[in-house]
């Protein structure tokens, strides 16, 4: 039971932002959340089960899979060539895989050293910021209820009720809600087989979708940093992160082949961890499950998508994203990150790109937000030579 309500405080985590994607791009939301619970699933079979990492929707694909489907707007299979599009970005991952995996984690870490990966880290939690903001701004007064309520339940209780605060949070927080008037809520049938669609390719679709994998696998590799610095596991070298690098990626292609977004570790669940202190890969699974029979489960999937108001779900992202930005910090206090001038120089442009949204484009070819803020990282450590902060 203890399991059973742990896995649905990560199933209620992650939904919010995993329908949000298909439901910008025209993607059935059922066949979201089916690929995003089988992709867990394949995940931790990959990974040996012992990581403990939820795969959700990626919103680095959403301005992707906009452009295509635009490009061939007025045709019944302008969503499919994105679906082929994400396809190959999720082989592209296999690419990195067999790099990270001939590099070894050593030399892995000297790319990634903690300047670049806390940065990174902070920095998944901080381009989130404006979301949870957005949301709780539709009706401050619910989302300060939502986040007091956590606050309570994870200083000042005890025992299994203090690992709940996420869930007991949106739990009061509907309910208050509830005086406030709720958006309407039906269904027209209890129980349906998810939209399921196949991809088609095309050489547009592929230009415009693949270079965007670069930032999600950037973001997996500060997720799976983030949750080894949580967890205080050595998940970088078992199972390895070329291992979990090839598992999302496999998962995104095989999500994609579903009709699917594609899928991406997910920044909000390993919040949960940092905030529950629970570990067990077992959660994620379980969470994954839910989401698989929910995509069949009509009510229950309009319930969560309608019923919900996004001020309750923006009070618990405030400080599920807080805890993603705090971890990073966390990072460069605990690896004792010296703020030299050249330390100081790589995180002050890191933030201000990744933060601001800074893009670069090479024709169809477009690096944004934190994949860009992560290759600025990665090169300014390699170039810049250290230097003393002058004496006071």
């Amino acid at each position: 039971m203890q399991l059973f309500l742990l896995g649905l405080q990560h199933l209620f985590t992650m939904f919010g932002a995993t329908v949000v994607v298909p439901l910008l791009t025209g993607i059935p939301v059922s066949v979201a959340l089916f690929t995003s619970g089988v992709g867990t699933l394949f995940f931790h079979l990959l990974t040996k089960g012992k990581v403990p990492v939820y795969l959700g929707s990626s919103f680095a694909f959403i301005s992707p899979i906009i452009a295509v489907t635009s490009y061939y707007a007025g045709q019944e299979d302008a969503l499919a060539y994105a679906l082929g599009g994400i396809v190959v970005a999720g082989i592209v991952y296999v690419l990195f895989s067999a790099l990270i995996r001939y590099l070894g984690p050593d030399r892995i870490s000297k790319i990634f050293p903690p300047i670049v990966t806390g940065t990174i880290i902070a920095l998944i939690g901080l381009i989130l910021a404006p979301v949870a903001v957005n949301w709780a701004s539709q009706n401050w007064l619910l989302a300060i209820i939502v986040i007091a309520t956590i606050i309570i339940v994870k200083l000042y209780t005890r025992g299994f009720v203090s690992m709940l605060p996420i869930l007991i949070g949106i739990a009061v927080g509907y309910i208050v809600s509830l005086f406030f008037g709720v958006p309407e809520y039906h269904f027209d049938q209890w129980f349906s087989i998810p939209q399921f669609a196949l991809p088609k390719f095309s050489l547009y679709a592929l230009g415009i979708v693949v270079p965007a994998a670069i930032a999600p696998a950037l973001e997996h590799i500060g997720d799976i940093y983030a949750v080894s610095m949580v967890t205080k596991k050595p998940f970088i070298k078992d199972p390895g992160l070329h291992r979990t690098i090839l598992a999302d990626g496999l998962a995104t292609s095989l999500a994609a082949f579903l009709g699917g977004p594609a899928n991406t570790t997910y920044s909000e669940n390993t919040g949960v961890l940092a905030l529950t202190q629970q570990f067990n890969p077992w959660i994620m699974r379980i969470a994954a499950v839910f989401a698989i029979i929910l995509s069949f489960f009509d009510p229950l999937t309009k319930f969560i998508q309608t019923a919900i108001p996004e001020p309750v779900m923006g009070g618990a992202c405030i400080i599920l994203f807080g805890m993603i930005a705090t971890t990073g910090l966390r990072v460069l206090v605990e690896n004792k990150v010296q703020f030299s001038s050249k330390n100081m120089m790589i995180i002050s442009i890191m933030l201000i790109c990744g933060i601001g949204g800074a893009n670069l484009s090479l024709g169809s070819f477009t690096l944004q937000g934190l994949g860009l803020a992560g290759v600025i990282g990665i090169l300014l450590n390699a170039v810049l030579k250290e230097t003393e902060l002058p004496k006071q």
